[in-house]
């Protein structure tokens, strides 16, 4: 049995080190946020930094080359009501968008296949998936002008063949050269994540499927197609946001 003074004593005690513990507790919730603070760091000085600048650089009155700290919203009000910068964001947007599209309808047969039909030599295919990514991308792009060009390789082949006689025109300088382009260069961007998305799906879920008598294509757009959603949208996102600005490059 405790008696009063002891008691008196305990519970002095633990008036003392309540605010300790509390101390301690704050403390190990806070370590996860301290090990992620360089991270935080660089994003902050990198990306959200020159953001910000960029957003206060939007309200200033530029003259020429001169910029003047004079806030006002006139730069936005003709953005948003001069027909030629109306018609550059929704080109650039159409552009992303048919890039986006293309690039992920073509991806996906690609990353499907690797996943579920490669079972040999696996880390070869990825390799030879990336090797885009071991060539300048100025160097791809001024490639498909070789190769749509006027005197290019497709003009030349056709010419040689037989079925033109004079190299054709449109194949360069045009939007749809631009997508093509956009679509070769970003293709691993879209290839990977819905490649890591599908090869993470549990293949029961696919045999259950299979049991409970559902054909190849029910057992794809049930199971197969919603579990790898979060590689597709990854795979989109990490083309669209890019090449709404990017595809001025080609």
């Amino acid at each position: 049995m405790v008696t009063g003074s002891g008691a008196i004593g305990t519970e002095r005690r633990e008036r003392r080190a309540g605010p300790l513990i509390a101390l301690r507790l704050a403390g190990e919730g806070a370590r996860p946020y301290w090990l992620i603070a360089p991270v935080l760091l660089v994003v902050g000085l990198l990306l959200c930094a020159p953001l910000a600048f960029t957003f206060a650089v939007s309200f200033w009155t530029q003259h020429n080359l001169d910029l003047e700290r004079t806030w006002t919203l006139a730069n936005y009000v003709q953005a948003w009501t001069s027909p030629v910068y109306r018609t550059l964001f929704l080109r650039s947007l159409w552009v992303s968008g048919s890039v986006t599209l293309l690039t992920v309808l073509i991806a996906y047969p690609i990353a499907y296949y690797v996943a579920f039909y490669v079972h040999a030599r696996k880390l070869t295919w990825i390799i030879l998936l990336t090797i885009p990514f071991w060539t300048s991308y100025l160097l791809r792009v001024f490639a498909w002008k070789v190769i749509l060009g006027f005197n290019g390789a497709i003009n030349s082949g056709l010419q040689n063949i037989g079925l033109t006689s004079e190299p054709l025109s449109f194949l360069l300088y045009n939007p749809l050269a631009v997508v093509i382009t956009l679509i070769h260069a970003w293709m691993p961007f879209a290839i990977l994540p819905i490649y890591v998305s599908l090869e993470k799906i549990d293949r029961s879920l696919i045999e259950a499927a299979t049991d409970l008598g559902d054909g190849p294509v029910a057992r794809f757009l049930r199971v197969t197609l919603p579990l790898s959603m979060p590689g597709v949208t990854a795979a989109a996102l990490m083309i669209f946001i890019p090449t709404v600005g990017d595809y001025i490059t080609p």
